[in-house]
């Protein structure tokens, strides 16, 4: 089965092997040895100094390691301003309310690109400490423009907490001066398998940090990591899954390797699928080059179009809310190649044909 969801993805053969490597006990030199390649070279994706940034790796999905983020990262006092253009914003607002977070939202439409100057609006004067923001929206494909958001928070000197779950490792993330931490999971643009996640933190804004959660304290996580320990029992095949993937993204060439080569199979679905008369949402300069949502053809729902193509040997993806039955959405991420998206359009070419 090719999944073209936002996540899990189709492991390639090596990855997939991995899963299998040898047990391992957590609170042995062999667990230590591996948990600091995860660390190394997840601050590799990105050119980091470790002595900068503290790699922190988790056992869960993407949410938990955004949860890990929201919960530790805005200490005693913070205010968050969380941006919600999509389902994942909005999670990041329940985030902070369930953990008493004083905050509030920045609300726009599914899709709607974020304005600078409207959010430059919204802090200027304003006791806000933090601001939260998903970089890529996978409920539509919108890639919000992240750099423009981290210069409005520089400016105001706001702290900026970034959901990059499904952009890291293929998207250009800038690490600068306003950004405080970075949430993202194993198995969307590394290929990993689902269980390990990982939050890149700033230790100097880590040492403001408070304790909301225990399973989810990012302080005392980076504390016993940086002494090659874990507070806990971690899901270790996961681990060795994504060491094994971030070596093939590393000889894959990077991130920037991985956006090229995302952004060709998007093309080409794109592509196909105009042929079709089927359109995009979104235009590819608002898209990520990891997903993009398409308007579901005439007279096809979208549980005919599922099941078709998943009897063909793909799995696609639904729209959420209000879009359920207005759009589907196709990531590139993962095992894919051409071949398979030829095969894909082919197949939804079946099921459009008059």
């Amino acid at each position: 089965m090719r999944l073209l969801n936002p996540g899990p993805v189709t492991l390639t053969p090596t990855v997939r092997d991995a899963l299998a490597a040898p047990d391992l006990c957590h609170r042995e030199v062999e667990f230590f040895d591996l948990q600091d390649t995860l660390r190394d070279g997840l601050a590799a994706v990105y050119d980091l100094d470790t002595a900068v940034w503290a790699p922190i790796v988790l056992s869960g999905s993407g949410t938990a390691a955004v949860e890990a983020m929201m919960a530790s990262m805005p200490g005693d006092g913070a205010r968050v301003l969380v941006i919600e253009n999509g389902v994942y914003g909005e999670r990041m607002t329940h985030m902070a309310a369930v953990h008493g977070i004083d905050h509030e939202t920045l609300s726009l439409a599914w899709g709607e690109a974020i304005d600078p100057v409207i959010l430059a609006e919204r802090l200027a004067g304003a006791d806000f400490t933090h601001v939260a923001v998903v970089h890529h929206e996978t409920t539509t494909g919108r890639l919000n423009d992240l750099d423009a958001i981290a210069a409005v928070c520089a400016d105001a000197d706001v702290a900026l907490l970034v959901d990059a779950v499904s952009s890291f490792g293929a998207e250009a993330i800038a690490f600068g001066p306003a950004v405080a931490a970075v949430a993202a999971t194993a198995n969307k643009c590394l290929h990993g398998a689902p269980g390990a996640a990982f939050v890149l933190a700033r230790r100097s804004a880590l040492t403001a940090a408070k304790t909301r959660a225990l399973y989810l304290d990012l302080v005392s996580y980076c504390d016993k990591q940086d002494e090659r320990g874990t507070p806990f029992t971690p899901a270790i095949p996961a681990f060795h899954a994504l060491a094994a993937a971030l070596a093939e993204h590393a000889s894959a060439g990077g991130w920037r390797a991985r956006r090229a080569y995302y952004r060709a199979l998007a093309r080409r679905v794109a592509d196909g699928l105009a042929e079709l008369g089927i359109q995009a949402m979104l235009s590819t300069q608002q898209s990520s080059c990891v997903l993009r949502a398409y308007r579901l053809p005439a007279g096809v729902s979208y549980h005919e179009l599922h099941d078709h193509l998943k009897a063909a040997g793909f799995v696609i993806y639904a729209g959420q809310g209000g879009l359920t039955d207005e759009i589907f959405r196709i990531s590139t991420m993962g095992d894919l190649h051409d071949g398979d998206v030829d095969e894909l359009i082919a197949r939804i070419a079946e099921i459009t044909a008059p």
